[in-house]
């Protein structure tokens, strides 16, 4: 059973959040009341008795451990039949994965020092007496503290090998594209199971891909990607490095990581002479996460603490070089670059030119996410600057409606049709009811927390959507669902949802909702029944793989979604069940695909994609479906921002939010063709989140 945020374990240790949760446990954030520290607390929920003998034995091993780049595990207990604890160092910082979400690929010198750090860390658990086999190296169990210095975490799958004999944490288990092919069957696994997980985590660094799944290479089903293939600016002899240690048999690999160590730094002229502790380039400093506190402060005890221990502090402020320089040349430079800046300005937000300036798009102010436990990047474009695509044409449109590039299709006199949105207008978010050309606009909910991403039931008769919504982000942590009917009224929370519950969408036979939920630490898709309150998870990804932005077809037998993987954002295909899961478009790491819609009459999928290479605004794409052998998406216009599309029941036009002729961002709608751009909302506020109603 998952613990609540503020148990007191133990009578020690406060738990604030769930970090992460597999079929084992759970693993937590929680405050150690009696030093006042935070620490990470695993939990294994096998309790027999052979599983506490073996799990108090290894902890006592784990915690002899004391190695730079390895956590100190502190503490370990057993609670009945509840479950049994470890307590380890609470890293603080970003994971790897989080880290090439951030800033896409990783540089080949930072992956060397990574890797070389990581090798440090395998090499002192290979030679313990008894050895220790990590067993998970993959890229979010390497963590990078504020200070740049890089850990590897997470034991839950550790193996403690005593001669012929071996003991497990847990069940055996493997991260497809990580786990080399020993460790899918019966075969021993050893320290070069650990050098082919750690390569695997540096071939997917430097080239922002999972590489082939080792047990379908050793079947001869794949082969491995060339490193250089996916990734030019890499070095041969890193690339050789990489993919040696990568080799299907284990004779083949590196025989331990030391060696592998070795071929890493000397690959790079820049490394061979790396001595001591290694580091890296730490994030960039968030004053207002890492000073202010947070839920940490809200669980610190009320007395004093007198005794208090920081694994890592960051200073107030960051020492300054002492230079000197001549005043009246550094006030000259100060005088010229600030004339720069003021006509680079004036340039940009004055210019008759509104829309484009050297392919520049002017937007709002960008909207932060909120820190999560599995935060990847996010795929749904926040408000910053939009680069035109590097792409010089598209294929011709397929889809059709009549008009012309400046003239919508012209609706009949007694056309009916309306929307519901989001729009922070009134302060935060609210939802709102308007006409499909934008007039009759009414307010439907008042909620101190806010309200958005509406999605209609079939009849149209109510709406589905979550609160609180403060603003516009990619994941909501702490969003319930809801249903109101479509006048406002009977707002009613949904049995079953919990908070990170978000993406809701009603399936078109109006039994189910779809819904994307953090309920297992990251984002998964399950679907709600509303003729019994049965409640069931369609995808079943690893940890490291989200799953999210449901979307059901015309005929409610499949479901769109989007499936993130390190710097990767697909759009996917599976059942209402679940199953027969497939990947649908195919666009490379050069481009982020997802929030996928089907046109009304199930031929087309339509997409929103942006440049993976920065959070960027996005343009509206589309497959034919019937046409998915050759996955690559179409264009529907080639230089305009859409995000986000709902269509016209009739399929006529497509709604969107986007700020192409404007500085807010606004619902705009089109031809499903691409023509016949208007603008729909004015607003100076932020609308978003367009959903079709039928009008019953």
């Amino acid at each position: 059973m998952t613990l609540e945020r503020g148990t007191l374990l133990h009578k020690r240790y406060r738990i604030v959040e769930i970090l992460g949760q597999g079929g084992m446990g759970s693993v937590y954030r929680a405050l150690d009341e009696n030093l006042g520290v935070e620490v990470a607390v695993k939990e294994n929920l096998f309790t027999t008795d052979e599983y506490a003998r073996q799990f108090r034995l290894e902890a006592v091993i784990l915690a002899n451990l004391r190695h730079a780049n390895l956590p100190r595990v502190t503490d370990h207990f057993v609670i009945g039949d509840q479950g049994q604890y470890l307590v380890m160092d609470y890293i603080e910082g970003e994971d790897l994965r989080q880290r090439m979400e951030r800033q896409g690929i990783i540089s080949e010198e930072e992956a060397i020092l990574v890797g070389a750090a990581m090798c440090d860390a395998l090499e002192y658990l290979h030679t313990r007496k008894p050895s220790i086999i990590h067993r998970d190296v993959k890229p979010g169990n390497v963590k990078i503290t504020p200070d740049g210095r890089i850990y590897l975490v997470d034991f839950g799958l550790a193996k403690i090998v005593k001669g012929s004999q071996a003991t497990t944490t847990g069940a055996r288990a493997m991260t497809p594209g990580y786990s080399p092919p020993e460790q899918y069957g019966t075969a021993r696994t050893d320290p070069r199971t650990d050098v082919y997980s750690l390569s695997a985590t540096l071939y997917a660094a430097l080239t922002g891909v999972i590489p082939e799944d080792g047990l379908a290479r050793a079947m001869d089903n794949v082969d491995l990607t060339p490193l250089r293939k996916r990734n030019p600016k890499v070095s041969r002899r890193m690339a050789a490095a990489i993919e040696k240690a990568m080799a299907v048999h284990a004779d083949d690999r590196f025989q331990s990581a030391l060696e592998f160590k070795e071929a890493l730094l000397s690959s790079n002229i820049k490394t061979q002479r790396v001595e001591g502790e290694i580091v890296v380039t730490p994030a960039p400093f968030n004053e207002k996460e890492d000073l202010d506190g947070g839920e940490v402060d809200a669980l610190l005890p009320e007395k004093p603490i007198t005794s208090q221990i920081i694994p890592f502090s960051r200073p107030s402020s960051r020492p300054r070089r002492r230079r000197r320089v001549r005043t009246g040349c550094w006030i000259s430079l100060s005088f010229v670059l600030a004339l720069m800046v003021t006509a680079l300005l004036l340039i940009i937000f004055w210019s008759p030119a509104t829309t484009y300036v050297t392919g520049l798009i002017r937007t709002p102010t960008a909207t932060p996410l909120p820190p999560t436990a599995t935060p990847l990047p996010p795929t749904e474009p926040t408000q910053t600057p939009f680069l035109t695509p590097t792409r010089t044409a598209y294929p011709t449109v397929e889809p059709t409606a009549t008009g012309t590039p400046d003239t919508p299709v012209a609706p009949p006199d007694d056309y009916i049709g309306q929307l519901a949105f989001a729009s922070d207008r009134n302060g935060v978010p609210q939802i709102f009811l308007m006409n499909w050309d934008g007039n009759g606009r009414q307010r439907l909910t008042s909620l101190p927390d806010g309200a958005c991403q509406p999605s209609w039931s079939p009849d149209g008769t109510q709406i589905v959507f979550i609160s609180p919504c403060l603003e516009r982000v990619d994941l909501y942590q702490d969003s319930l669902l809801y249903i109101m009917n479509a006048d406002g009224t009977d707002v009613t929370p949904l049995l079953n949802s919990q908070p990170g519950d978000f993406d809701p969408a009603w399936s078109p036979d109006g039994t189910r909702i779809a819904f994307t939920s953090l309920r297992d630490g990251y984002p998964q898709i399950y679907v709600l029944d509303l003729r019994d309150n049965e409640l069931a998870r369609l995808t079943d990804t690893p940890s490291d793989v989200q799953a999210l932005q449901p979307a059901w077809s015309p005929d409610g037998i499949q479901i769109a979604y989007a499936v993130r993987r390190l710097s990767v954002s697909q759009i996917w295909v599976m059942s209402e069940t679940g199953r027969g899961q497939f990947q649908l478009v195919r666009s490379g790491i050069d481009f982020w695909d997802y929030l996928p819609v089907w046109s009304p009459d199930g031929e087309f999928v339509y997409f929103t994609q942006s440049a993976s290479s920065r959070l960027t605004w996005g343009w509206m794409m589309f497959l034919n479906y019937e046409q998915r052998s050759d996955p690559a998406g179409r264009a529907v216009r080639n230089r305009d921002l859409a995000v986000d599309a709902t269509f016209s029941s009739d399929g006529l036009w497509l709604y969107f939010e986007s700020s192409v002729d404007s500085l807010q961002y606004d619902i705009y709608r089109m031809n499903v063709d691409g023509t016949g751009l208007s603008r729909v909302t004015t607003d100076p506020a932020q609308d978003f989140d367009p959903a079709w109603r039928v009008i019953p």
